[in-house]
């Protein structure tokens, strides 16, 4: 045997040398080139060749397969050789048992294969490819295992070839899109036939009439997600060695169970998910058919998810071997049913979760072998039981979420040393985390504790929780500085701490947790600068360290590769670093509220940014915005609020093609997505060798939510999800912008909010505004716009919030269609607006602004002087003073006297005065 990972060429390997070999396995390796070099050809000696997920496409001639005419198994799974099948050389293969061909693109028919002379084939697979036609399979009759799953076969053609297979033991043809003529499959012929599954098509026909009631052979059956409905399952009764049936996903009402329950005295396994089921019709079900006589057989597996239960069915009391019990998604009430466990000694799995029990969680008197507990979403009240730990030491799994369970967790959790999967978020929980769950529970992978009141330090020095992978520890009272126990948890890959009351520094181990890629620390009491040892997370896909008291610069080469980076709402300062914006992957950038300051660098965009959500609101920014800015073509999302910026708004914003959304423009962003966290425990039946059953899984969302929070409608919203990824606006409010709103700002027919408010913008209110069909809140209000509101606004149909109050507007204010609902405060401020919604009638007078007075802003406040009117008022009062003087001198003789003595005294005294002083 030789298995390596290889790539290139492969001259290197000898292979051509190998005379003798007899097999090879390459599989999941790139060596989709140099196919020649390989040595192939001479490997008449070869009986098996594994060679799936290896990148081949096109033409395989220089493979040789036509050569190895004693090859007997051929594994070419997960390629694309969609083309030129003619140069397989499959033709020559005689010897070949298995042949495995899975989701390869094939499509048309099987001819081109050359399967008709593959007569000792044994196990055949063409599962997700586009084949349409399987005619060459009436030549393999050896055949005793055949998928043809996920393909688009006309049903009715490959009936008249499966009737000659009379020696198929495993017949899979799930999601072949069957329809009503799916009559003619030939079905009954298959008497050998042992595993048929016909998951997820279109059947909606009596078993009966596809021959399957006449399969007395069959022991496993997969009729899930059809549309079958009790009267086509009449003549189950007659498959006495069925073992495994899955009719979930079906029209089912339980009306058939009463006679197929006994029956089927072979079942153990039985999937009745995803049907609405009476309960008054399942409770006799399996139960003795005489008062001394238990049933049988016993089932080992009853999957009864989402039927519309309200209560257990009664039937599971007199089953004493199961193995696997999920009653999840219905409407159970009461309390836990511990009796499930101990009359069970062998259950494994019990899922309960999502319906209403209530009480105290009660564990059975004696140790259980229970690995998967799923009671989320209940009711359960009370602490959890100091014992649980010894009596249930088995578990692997563990989900008590959504419930209402108190107290601290019990010290014996600690001794189930197998435990990989715990949640207990969304519950009361408090108390400090006992140590030996640290230390115990080695074996823990993903640990979800939000959402309680847990307290105490954060990372203990004594955590040995070597193998964990997520840890979410949001929203609870934790406190102190982060400590180091996480040191050796080296797989870490999602670590969350958010809304806590840690305190202290980021710690600069954090950079050699290398797997990490979630990094949540939000609304904490963080302090400090951003350590720059969290560049060397590479992985890392998500910074968040949002609303914390981190304060100073970041420095220059603070460089990350993250998506998504919050670090709003904190006191950091000094300019933005250009590195930030030198990662392409980013996504979302969140300054907000800090005190950055300098201006926004024109070098910080470019065409091959994919950034869409850019928040820098808050903040001490000035200078002009450059219009390189208009180079993110995937920005969404821009909000340059509260800052200090000035000169005019870009008319190149149309260039942003998810504001133009000009045709059919996909603005989705590449985000990370919900991610899913799969726990699956095979359980030990005694059928999993012979037949292709899985072990049972539970599923757990683990999502991973974006959000960003904007000013829309007047109000501060949070944006999650696919709202996320849809919100298109621009705020570019409270700033010292100045000149005329471009008109082109009409062509961004996409936006949904668009904010210029207090600014000093002049000019009217574009007409182009009548574009802008997707949006919902519009505020120029605080400016200096004049002119009138264009009537062709209220075509604007999702415009729900509309502020122009405070500008120098006039005419009337249009009142069709939403413009009616809008509220009189937003136009005040404008003494020359007229309408009925401000109670003011339109007349000439009012309606006509004085002419335009172009005045500083110095003018508007009444208490500041003009001083050069000041001068030239006191120099024509001084003149005018003088001049009457003078007539009234040479009118008056009287008052000329008067005058002249009065001169006469001052010259006098004024010459004593002088005289006085000299002489002193």
């Amino acid at each position: 045997m030789v298995y390596t990972r290889l790539s290139g060429v492969l001259t290197s390997l000898g292979l051509a040398n190998m005379t003798k070999l007899k097999m090879l396995d390459l599989s999941d390796n790139q060596i989709n080139t140099s196919l020649a070099s390989l040595g192939l050809q001479n490997k008449k000696s070869l009986e098996e060749l594994y060679m799936s997920n290896i990148g081949m496409s096109g033409s395989l001639a220089a493979l040789g397969l036509a050569n190895m005419t004693n090859l007997k198994i051929l594994d070419l799974n997960f390629n694309q050789i969609n083309t030129s099948l003619a140069s397989l050389g499959l033709q020559n293969l005689k010897s070949l048992e298995k042949l495995y061909m899975r989701d390869n693109g094939i499509s048309g028919s099987l001819v081109s294969l050359g399967l008709e002379n593959l007569t000792n084939l044994k196990i055949l697979d063409l599962s997700d490819n586009q084949i349409t036609n399987a005619k060459v399979l009436a030549n393999l009759t050896n055949l005793k295992v055949l998928d043809l799953s996920s393909n688009q076969i006309n049903t009715s053609l490959i009936g008249l070839d499966l009737k000659y297979l009379k020696n198929l033991e495993q017949l899979y043809m799930r999601s072949i899109e069957m329809s009503s003529d799916s009559l003619s499959l030939g079905l009954a012929n298959l008497t050998n036939l042992k595993v048929l599954d016909l998951h997820d098509n279109h059947i909606n026909n009596s078993l009966e009439s596809l021959g399957i009631c006449k399969l007395k052979n069959l022991a496993e059956l997969h009729l899930d997600f059809n549309s079958l409905n009790d009267h086509h399952l009449n003549c189950l009764h007659n498959l006495t060695n069925l073992k495994i049936l899955d009719l979930s996903g079906n029209q089912l009402s339980g009306k058939f169970l009463s006679f197929v329950a006994h029956d089927l005295t072979s079942l153990e396994y039985l999937s009745l998910s995803h049907n609405i089921l009476e309960n008054s019709l399942t409770y006799d079900l399996f139960q003795p058919t005489s008062e001394n006589r238990l049933p049988t057989y016993q089932l080992k597996v009853i999957l009864l998810r989402n039927c519309s239960l309200d209560v257990i069915p009664l039937f599971l009391s007199y089953h004493y071997n199961l193995i696997s019990i999920d009653l999840s998604d219905n409407k159970l009430v009461g309390n836990f049913p511990a009796w499930l466990l101990e009359n069970n000694t062998k259950l494994q799995h019990l899922s309960l979760q999502n319906n209403s029990f209530s009480g105290i969680f009660q564990v059975p008197k004696s140790k259980c072998n229970l690995n998967l507990l799923n009671i989320a979403s209940n009711n359960f009240i009370g602490q959890l039981p100091k014992n649980i730990g010894s009596i249930l030491p088995r578990l692997s799994y563990i989900n008590m979420s959504k419930n209402l369970l108190e107290d601290s967790i019990p010290s014996s959790m600690g001794e189930i040393k197998r435990l990989n999967f715990l949640d207990l978020s969304s519950n009361n929980f408090s108390g400090e985390l006992p140590d030996n769950f640290f230390s115990g529970c080695i074996s823990l992978t993903m640990v979800k504790l939000s959402n309680n009141k847990f307290q105490g330090r954060i990372f203990p020095k004594y955590m040995n929780l070597t193998q964990l992978e997520w840890l979410y520890l949001d929203n609870n009272n934790f406190s102190g500085k982060i400590g180091n126990g996480l040191l050796n948890a080296t797989f870490l890959h999602y670590l969350d701490i958010s809304n806590n009351k840690v305190s202290g520094e980021i710690p600069h181990w954090i950079g050699k947790i290398s797997s990490l890629s979630y990094l949540y620390m939000s609304n904490n009491l963080l302090e400090g600068t951003l350590p720059i040892q969290l560049s060397n997370l590479e992985r890392l896909l998500v910074l968040d360290v949002s609303e914390n008291r981190m304060s100073g610069s970041i420095a220059c080469d603070f460089n990350l590769s993250v998506m998504y980076l919050y670090m709003q709402k904190n006191a950091l300062s000094g300019s933005i670093p250009n590195s930030l914006f030198q990662n392409s992957k980013l996504i979302t950038l969140d300054l907000r509220d800090n005190k950055f300051s300098g201006s926004i660098n024109p070098y910080w965009f470019n065409d091959r940014s994919h950034l869409h959500f850019l928040l820098l609101s808050g903040n001490q920014l000035q200078g002009n915005i450059p219009n390189q800015l208009c180079q993110l073509r995937n920005l969404g999302l821009l909000d340059l609020s509260h800052n200090i910026l000035n000169g005019s708004i870009p008319s190149c914003f149309t260039n942003l093609t998810c504001w133009s959304k000009v045709g059919d423009i996909d603005c989705t962003i590449d985000s990370i997505g919900d991610l899913w966290y799969i726990y699956s425990e095979e359980l030990d039946f005694h059928y999993t060798s012979t037949y292709m059953v899985e072990g049972l899984s539970e599923y757990s969302k683990l999502q991973i939510i974006f959000e960003v929070e904007f000013m829309m409608k007047s109000r501060l919203e949070s944006y999650k999800g696919y709202t996320f990824e849809n919100v298109v606006g621009l705020d570019l409010s409270d700033n010292e912008i100045i000149g005329e709103i471009p008109s082109t700002i009409g062509e961004l027919e996409g936006v949904l909010v668009l904010n210029l408010s207090y600014n000093s913008l002049s000019g009217t209110i574009p007409e182009s505004f009548v574009h802008l069909k997707e949006i919902e809140s519009l505020d120029l209000s605080h400016n200096k716009l004049s002119g009138q509101i264009p009537p062709q606004l209220t075509q604007i149909y999702n415009l729900e919030v509309f502020h122009v109050a405070h500008n120098n507007l006039s005419g009337s204010i249009p009142d069709q269609a939403q413009f009616g609902s809008f509220n009189e405060s937003d136009f005040e401020g404008n003494p020359y607006l007229c309408g009925q919604l401000i109670k003011k009638k339109c007349t000439n007078v009012a309606t006509s602004p004085p002419p335009t007075v172009i005045k500083d802003e110095e003018e508007d406040d009444e208490s500041v002087i003009d001083m050069e009117a000041f001068n030239w008022s006191f120099a024509g009062s001084y003149v005018t003073i003088i001049l009457v003087l003078i007539v009234i001198l040479w009118i008056n003789s009287y008052w000329c006297r008067i005058w002249f003595n009065f001169i006469d005294i001052c010259i006098y005294l004024c010459f004593h005065w002088f005289s006085k002083n000299n002489w002193h």
